[in-house]
């Protein structure tokens, strides 16, 4: 029992050294405690720790993903809406984000759903629908100033998804069908107006030139002539049944 004792204390002995010694990754940090009072920054790479004494955290630098759950609010013009977001943020400070906050991941999460409901109920429906870019922006700036504190660096915010009530999709749905039919009315009405003012320039211009209207005339005849009719009424022309009234009102033909 003797020898087994003394052979544990002497492995003890011989693994404690190597017990205290840490290995940390590129994009790792070691945040050391001894005694309760904090130590310098550590890392990357082999870190040495007084067993005992010393107490280490570990901290990740890398960008991490933060998915916002569904948040119901009621936007400024009192339409009901389901948004929910992502977020993407990394620590920046690692002395900051143990020694200000318990749990950095954890209150970034929060900070971000109550400044989502925030600013979903600042909003009406339609900038929520088409102002998105804009709206990711100004939820950006107002997560990162409150987690500056802890050492967070928010880099990016993107609403994925808004939820609205099936009614009022409906009622989005007719909006931009009466939208449409009101710009094809539009440009129906331009095109007629453009097709009055053409005829209104091309009827100046035939009574400017004589010969130009008598070819006209020709040219509707023989059109009119080319689709087969077996009947054709056409009017004549003043200027041919001038010299047939003289005639007929002298009684003689020159």
């Amino acid at each position: 029992m003797i020898m087994i004792g003394v052979t544990a204390a002497v492995a003890a002995a011989l693994l404690a050294p190597v017990s205290t010694l840490r290995i940390l990754r590129e994009y790792e940090r070691a945040v050391v405690f001894r005694l309760g009072r904090l130590r310098p920054l550590r890392g990357p790479g082999m870190v040495a720790l007084i067993p005992l004494i010393d107490r280490m955290v570990r901290v990740d630098l890398r960008t991490i993903t933060l998915t916002i759950p569904p948040q119901e609010a009621i936007s400024r013009d009192n339409v009901p809406v389901r948004v929910n977001a992502v977020a993407y943020f990394r620590v920046i400070d690692p002395v900051r984000s143990i020694i200000e906050v318990e749990n950095h991941a954890v209150a970034t999460s929060q900070i971000a759903q109550t400044t989502l409901r925030s600013v979903l109920g600042r909003e009406d429906l339609d900038t929520l629908l088409s102002e998105r870019d804009q709206l990711n922006t100004n939820l950006r700036k107002i997560i990162d100033e409150q987690t500056e504190p802890w050492g967070v660096k928010v880099a990016l915010v993107e609403i994925k998804d808004v939820e609205i009530p099936e009614a009022m999709q409906r009622a989005i749905a007719r909006q931009a069908e009466a939208e449409r039919e009101r710009r094809a009315r539009i440009i129906h009405s331009r095109g007629e107006v453009e097709a009055a003012e053409n005829t209104r320039d091309a009827a100046q211009l035939l009574a400017a030139t004589p010969a130009g209207l008598q070819l006209r005339y020709l040219q509707a005849l023989g059109e009119l002539g080319a689709e087969g009719r077996s009947t054709v009424v056409f009017p004549m022309p003043v200027d041919l049944t001038e010299p047939l009234k003289r005639v007929l009102r002298s009684g003689t033909i020159e």
